[in-house]
């Protein structure tokens, strides 16, 4: 494994008001952490417009992973590629590359099983910090809606997530900031 490390949360995009790493960031992560590894993709069908492709990605280390992408012409006019790259994609979330960031793994849509926290199963160091205007945001918020001091604000931070507000994550400090809107 190579020794240079990755920052994911620098090449997040919103989509559909969601953190997303697109695919290009994923390669580039595996490859910054796994030069040797082995991607390898294969179009399993190709009909009037339609194309499914199995990727499969295997580490030097051992670990091996495979995702399957099927895309149409009435999607994109490019499905073939489109195929192609969701099936990369999602090889590359089974292994735990921008899995945080996907849709593909996550199971709080309707319908579907919840998990009461968040899994954050992707070799990430640690996900990126509060910004600052959340760090304030959760003060503000706090003294104006509850009245609540620092002290109290940093005691609840605590009790939810182990943590003062200027040591949460970006997703936590979000979520502290919605509930004590919620609260007030």
């Amino acid at each position: 494994m190579s020794e240079k490390s990755f920052d994911a949360s620098r090449y997040l995009r919103k989509l559909n008001g969601k953190d997303y790493l697109e695919v290009k960031w994923r390669l580039l992560w595996l490859r910054t952490e796994h030069p040797e590894a082995i991607i390898s993709t294969e179009l399993v069908k190709h009909e009037t417009g339609l194309a499914l492709f199995r990727a499969r990605v295997s580490l030097p280390e051992g670990g091996e992973a495979s995702g399957w992408g099927s895309e149409t012409s009435s999607d994109f006019s490019d499905y073939i590629e489109a195929a192609e790259t969701k099936a990369l994609g999602r090889a590359l979330a089974a292994l735990g590359y921008g899995t945080q960031f996907c849709e593909d793994f996550d199971f709080s849509a309707e319908g579907a099983p919840r998990d009461p926290a968040p899994v954050v199963d992707a070799p990430v160091a640690a996900p990126a910090r509060a910004t600052t205007p959340q760090v304030k945001a959760i003060y503000s918020i706090a003294r104006s809606r509850r009245g609540l001091g620092e002290a109290e604000v940093e005691e609840r931070s605590r009790a939810a997530y182990g943590r003062p507000p200027a040591e949460l994550n970006r997703r936590q400090a979000s979520q502290f900031i919605d509930a004590l809107k919620k609260q007030g």
